[in-house]
């Protein structure tokens, strides 16, 4: 008898296929496992991760182009707590947290608050959408920089939107990836 027929002896059990019912068990099995794991692959890759050294630091040092003109230069924002919302006019949920973004700026700008908009689009197309939805905090030009930016801030898949809150001591607080909420904004505003 060679190895392979000793492991099994004839009409043992293992020589019948396996029944229809099993066969759907083991594919219901595999198919569950690898929605579980697509799904948690999902939820990491979206998640913040781990900023690069001295992303921090360069973010102060940066300035953008503003759609009016002029610069908007991270410097002038020191020492205060500052939203910084990555957002682009071809992203719908960043066009539909906008409006709430604004409403955060308005309400909470005279107590210290700065908000940013960082837009990762071109500038005409920025132009044209900020005169039809006009915001009162500062947008900067970030173009595809921007991406970059944001990934070193801990947004691995350079996503939209992607929001991060600092301290008054210019260090990260919080980064959300995908859209904000009244409640994300409500518990951010303690935060400052």
């Amino acid at each position: 008898m060679s190895s392979s027929e000793c492991e099994r002896a004839p009409g043992a059990q293992g020589d019948a296929p396996p029944s229809a019912h099993r066969r759907r068990l083991l594919y219901a099995g595999v198919a569950g496992a690898a929605a579980l794991g697509g799904a948690g692959y999902a939820w990491w890759k979206f998640q913040p991760h781990a900023m690069e050294a001295g992303a921090e630091q360069a973010l102060w040092t940066m300035e953008f182009e503003r759609p009016e003109g002029g610069a908007l230069a991270m410097q002038t924002l020191a020492g205060k707590p500052l939203l910084l919302n990555f957002w682009a006019t071809w992203c719908p949920p960043c066009v539909e947290e906008l409006p709430m973004i604004d409403a955060f700026f308005r309400e909470h700008h005279p107590r210290g608050w700065q908000v940013v908009g960082l837009a990762i689009d071109q500038p005409s197309a920025v132009r044209k959408f900020l005169s039809q939805v006009p915001v009162a905090f500062p947008t900067g030009m970030a173009g595809l920089g921007g991406t970059d930016l944001s990934r070193s801030l801990g947004n691995l898949t350079g996503g939209l939107p992607f929001t991060v809150v600092f301290g008054a001591n210019g260090r990260v607080l919080h980064r959300k990836m995908g859209q904000v909420t009244v409640d994300d904004l409500q518990n951010w505003s303690k935060l400052g």
